[in-house]
């Protein structure tokens, strides 16, 4: 069972994971011409009601509030959906619970970060997954948390993708202002995909770290999807995190070491110019 399942990682676990498994996806709302279960994990007695019916043998939990700045307006929202729905699922499930996190669990002083580094988050996001990821691992020992970090594909519907943003964009002719301050090494969707399944497959459990091969700023990772995507580079203007003035701040130096995984599941970490190629001939095709 997925929750969260219409979200841009939703959609690359479930094409990936149907091969294998019988899915059934629960989200807040059910797209048109899609199947699945309506699940708000912040209502127990939903949940209780869904997972009756689902009986799941693993539950992956993709639910989550992940726009930053929305999260530090309001504290008691991100914490009831971030940290409040994981305790609902674990109150009902006793199997195992894989539970996606971020790289904001870290300060962003010294990063990419490894699984034993220490959390030290600055925004309220960072706050309430580190939460949430403490309730998940307190919980039952086979439980996995993997943290990722910049995750993107180009999907339609989606407003958490850096990747449409950059693309429409520029095809608008719009100027956009990317930082150049933000590093981490930005995560294809279906490169975690791939995780998850190995996870499940292998039944890793504790906390594991993904994100792709190239550590760059979010400006560098601007330029790259202008080039691959043949749109118009000058239109990206490079600006310091501050000068955005957003409501949460940002962790600068980001981005999470891939080794442990990597050793663990017999996984490589794709190139990004890799990765946007084959996005772009998935879009042609």
């Amino acid at each position: 069972m997925i929750t969260g399942a219409f979200g841009q990682v939703g959609k690359a676990l479930s094409r990936l994971l149907s091969f294998k498994f019988n899915i059934t996806k629960t989200d807040l709302i059910i797209p048109k011409a899609e199947s699945g279960l309506i699940l708000d994990v912040t209502n127990l007695m939903l949940c209780r009601e869904v997972i009756d019916i689902v009986k799941p043998d693993v539950i992956v939990n993709l639910a989550s509030k992940t726009d930053v700045d929305a999260c530090e307006v309001d504290a008691e929202l991100a914490f009831s959906i971030n940290v409040g729905g994981v305790k609902n699922l674990m109150s009902i499930f006793s199997g195992p619970i894989i539970h996606l996190s971020t790289d904001y669990v870290f300060n962003g002083d010294n990063g990419p970060y490894s699984e034993d580094d220490a959390t030290d988050p600055i925004n309220v996001y960072g706050l309430s997954k580190l939460a949430s990821e403490k309730t998940v691992l307190n919980g039952h020992n086979n439980n996995l948390v993997i943290r990722t970090n910049v995750v993107y594909d180009y999907c339609e519907g989606t407003q958490a993708s850096f990747l449409n943003w950059v693309v429409n964009s520029l095809r608008e002719g719009k100027e956009i202002n990317v930082v150049n301050d933000q590093w981490n090494n930005p995560t294809w969707t279906d490169s975690l995909a791939v995780v998850v399944k190995r996870a499940i497959d292998s039944r890793l459990t504790g906390i594991a770290h993904w994100g792709d091969k190239d550590w760059i700023s979010r400006f560098d990772f601007a330029l790259k999807i202008a080039n691959i995507f043949k749109l118009e580079k000058k239109l990206i203007k490079p600006i310091n995190t501050d000068e955005l003035k957003q409501v949460a701040p940002r962790p600068l130096k980001g981005g999470l070491k891939t080794e442990y995984v990597q050793k663990a599941l017999n996984l490589e970490p794709p190139p990004l110019e890799e990765s946007l190629k084959a996005i772009k001939a998935r879009l042609e095709s």
